[in-house]
Parts: structure tokens; sequence; C-alpha cells
């Protein structure tokens, strides 16, 4: 009886522990006047559109899923869709990436904040950016 007690404690505290591997936690914030100079070789950049990234907070987790919310404003008249390609994370070992598939319509002058998902990686994100 003892045993199977026992038993049934670790298996809740391992899967206790494997939920908290996967809880999303803000990462330090990098100033915004920092200057970073990685080599660009390959000349990746966000694409160009009316949107003005406004701030973010980057956050991650101890299995390695970068994210973001992000604050986006529509800089046109128009209504615009904001897509991944818009926007670029610079990651702490130089590679630069968007994020993982979206779309979200905006108003004109319209802002919004938005989670995006950046994958899984070994590096945290430094910046992100867009390209107007």
């Amino acid at each position: 009886m003892h045993k199977i007690i026992i038993s049934a404690f670790f298996l809740l505290s391992f899967s206790s522990n494997a939920n908290e591997t996967e809880v999303l936690t803000v990462d330090r914030v990098v100033p915004n006047n920092l200057e970073l100079s990685f080599p660009n070789d390959r000349r990746i950049k966000p694409k160009s559109s009316d949107f003005e990234l406004v701030n973010y907070v980057v956050m991650s987790n101890e299995l390695g899923e970068r994210w973001a919310v992000v604050t986006v404003r529509n800089s046109s008249t128009g209504g615009r869709s904001l897509e991944n390609g818009h926007l670029m994370a610079l990651f702490a070992n130089g590679d630069r990436k968007s994020p993982l598939e979206f779309k979200v319509s905006f108003e004109g002058k319209e802002t919004q904040s938005i989670t995006v998902s950046f994958g899984e990686n070994k590096f945290p994100i430094l910046t992100i950016t867009t390209a107007t």
C-alpha cells in the first residue's frame, strides 16, 4: 500500500514539474538604444509595410519556446493585414527569424497588441523590428 502511495506521489510531482517548464516568463528587458552589430550576409529583413512597432515584451520557457507580445500601429489611413513576414526577431547568436504564421487585420490608424510565437530556439530574442 505504501509503495502505491509513494508511486502516485512521485508521478504527481513529476507531472507538476513538467507543467512548470511550459510556463512563459518575461525575459529581461533590453533597452531600445542598445546597438547590436551582427553580420547580415543574407540581408534578411522584415517585409516593408505601413506598420510601426510601438513596443514589445519577449517571453520564454525552459523548453526554449520564444514568444513576444508586440504592440503594432497601422500608420496608414486604410485597413491593412499584419502578417508574420512584417516582424523579425534578432536572436543572441545573430540569427534573424520571423514569427510563426499569423495574420491580423487592422483598421486605419489602429493600434493592437498581439502575442506571436517565434518557435523554439536555444538563444533568447534580443530585439524585434519592422520595416516601414
